[in-house]
């Protein structure tokens, strides 16, 4: 990582004093694209389109994009416009091979460092959630994982998909943080008064929603215990 990235991982310890519910993403957040963890869910996603639509790789594989893009998640796109049965897909789709994913015991020992509650929230289902932390190796770290069914399916970027899981969870937003990937799942946490910390590839525009960004996320949480 160069100086210049480097940067973006300084921030303010005071600013999260009074923290003490800490909610992270999973895909692209506590591993980075490189693994191509989530390019093996894509291509599952395609074919699921392929299947259940009957339409071509192509057709589905840019239905797959469009719908991501439109709705938040793919599944959403394929509920709204096809009624496509949520359970199914979602296990359908996370039936991939976990072993390009390296421990990572350094994050997991910066975030256990971390005082109060830590959750997992993602987009994908809470067992896709367990298998990644467990192949990450950092699993015991986390207190609660919460997936996209455990919010009705309704998905992030969605500010009810938030008030599902928080009130699940019983977080208080004006003493939690964030770490999110997508620029676009902040908005939400940010209105509710939440501390967010978006976790980018490479130096970027900070949007005004966020309050932080950072390019290593295990530097970024050793900086504010």
């Amino acid at each position: 990582m160069g100086q210049s990235e480097e940067i973006y991982t300084i921030t303010s310890k005071a600013s999260f004093d009074h923290v003490n519910q800490w909610v992270f993403d999973l895909d692209h957040t506590l591993y980075p694209p490189k693994n191509r963890l989530f390019n093996q869910i894509e291509i599952k996603m395609t074919e699921y389109v392929m299947k259940n639509l009957g339409l071509s790789r192509e057709r589905s594989n840019q239905l797959r994009n469009d719908y991501w893009h439109t709705y938040g998640t793919t599944l959403s796109g394929l509920m709204k416009e096809h009624s496509i049965d949520p359970d199914p897909f979602l296990y359908d789709v996370h039936q991939i091979d976990f072993s390009v994913l390296e421990p990572a015991p350094n994050l997991g020992k910066a975030i256990a460092n971390l005082k109060g509650r830590k959750i997992i929230y993602t987009n994908g289902t809470a067992p896709y959630a367990q298998d990644v932390l467990n192949a990450l190796g950092i699993r015991p770290v986390f207190d609660a994982i919460y997936g996209v069914e455990n919010a009705d399916y309704i998905p992030k970027p969605e500010p009810r998909a938030f008030e599902n899981i928080f009130k699940m969870d019983g977080i208080s937003p004006e003493n939690a943080a964030m770490f999110e990937d997508d620029p676009r799942n902040l908005v939400a946490p940010k209105t509710f008064g939440m501390q967010t910390v978006l976790i980018a590839q490479s130096c970027i525009q900070k949007p005004d929603h966020v309050d932080f960004v950072t390019t290593n996320l295990t530097n970024f949480l050793r900086q504010i215990v």
